[in-house]
């Protein structure tokens, strides 16, 4: 399996280059800024806002799937046009393309989104992934796209330095007690991504996790997790705040679980002290 990684050297690139490196695949990744720490891939600097470089780097790497886990965050150029950009190279190179989208693309109006749902962004982040989303599926009509929730790890998101600072004192903030969100493991969702890549299924697919918990929620499981102080986290309401964007947003991955072997772990398992 040859595998090209889009935003490999990012939170959750580094863990799909780490587990491809570990399958035997031969691995290839790219960044913008600098490589990523992790052995065994061969690396490429990628600009997806320049037009043909993606092309390049396809023609350079020849893999026989893409999978884009770059962010982009609220940079149009880059989250929806560079996404843009990979599905029409994909396309012409006649390679597999799995998508990461996310669950900013919905508004929360309806609370429980399953993989059948339309986006209905109310952030520019939102806007960005939900062009992006049909823009892959347009131009690359065998793609996986898949939405995927707030990413934990083993100490890197940034959620979890964010719940550090704050029961350090080092961070002025709050945790939401009404944002809620279905947090995924970033190893879990990166097995789940491998397995698509290979599954050769197209369409919509989901992979968060299997709990729904506020931000708040969330922090005080990191801080048991990390021996840290959990009184000393603050709360507060997002509704109160002038903060745009989505409060209660539930990702239902059922209908995707049924196809993985891998099992996306709810943030409670994950973050258990057992």
């Amino acid at each position: 399996m040859k595998i090209l990684i889009i935003g490999g050297s990012g939170f959750l690139g580094t863990e799909l280059v780490r587990q491809a490196t570990a399958a035997g695949w031969e691995t290839a990744a790219t960044y913008c800024s600098r490589p990523s720490s992790v052995p065994g891939a061969s690396w490429h600097r990628l600009d997806l806002r320049a037009t043909g470089h993606v092309d390049d780097v396809l023609a350079a790497t020849a893999p026989d799937a893409v999978i884009n886990a770059t962010s982009g965050e609220s940079d149009w150029a880059v989250t929806a046009d560079g996404s843009v950009r990979v599905a029409m190279a994909v396309a012409k190179g006649g390679c597999r393309l799995v998508h990461v989208s996310s669950d900013a693309v919905f508004s929360g109006s309806r609370i429980h989104y399953d993989e059948t749902c339309l986006p209905d962004p109310v952030t520019p982040y939102g806007a960005a992934k939900g062009a992006a989303e049909t823009a892959v599926r347009l131009l690359t009509p065998a793609a996986a796209v898949v939405r995927t929730s707030l990413i934990i790890g083993n100490g890197g998101s940034v959620h979890e330095r964010m719940v550090h600072d704050l029961a350090d004192g080092t961070r002025d903030g709050v945790l939401f007690t009404d944002d809620i969100r279905c947090p995924v493991h970033v190893e879990d969702l990166a097995s789940g991504l491998r397995e698509l890549a290979v599954s050769g299924r197209a369409g919509m697919f989901h992979l968060a996790g299997a709990d729904a918990l506020s931000r708040h929620e969330l922090g005080v499981l990191l801080a048991r997790r990390d021996g840290l102080d959990a009184t000393q986290l603050p709360a507060g309401r997002r509704a109160d705040t002038p903060i745009p964007g989505a409060l209660d947003v539930r990702l239902d991955s059922g209908a995707t679980q049924r196809h993985l072997q891998t099992r996306l772990r709810g943030a409670r398992e994950f973050l258990s002290a057992g």
